[in-house]
C-alpha cells in the first residue's frame, strides 16, 4: 500500500515538472554566483601621517 502511494506521489510529482517546464520554470536551476568583493585603498597623500605609517600601500 505504501509503495503505491509514494507511485503516485511520484507520478504526481512528475506531471507537475512537466506542466511547469512549458511555462519556463525550472526547478533545478543553478545557484546564481556570488557576487566578488574588491577592497581598494585610497593612495592620496591628504590622508593623516599616523595612519599612512601603520598601514601598507601598494600604490
Amino acid at each position: 500500500m505504501q509503495a503505491l502511494v509514494e507511485l503516485i506521489a511520484g507520478f504526481i510529482a512528475l506531471l507537475a515538472a512537466a506542466v511547469l517546464s512549458q511555462f519556463g520554470v525550472d526547478i533545478h536551476s543553478p545557484p546564481t554566483p556570488e557576487r566578488e568583493v574588491h577592497r581598494v585603498t585610497d593612495c592620496s597623500p591628504e590622508k593623516a601621517a599616523p595612519l599612512a605609517a601603520e598601514t601598507k600601500r601598494d600604490c
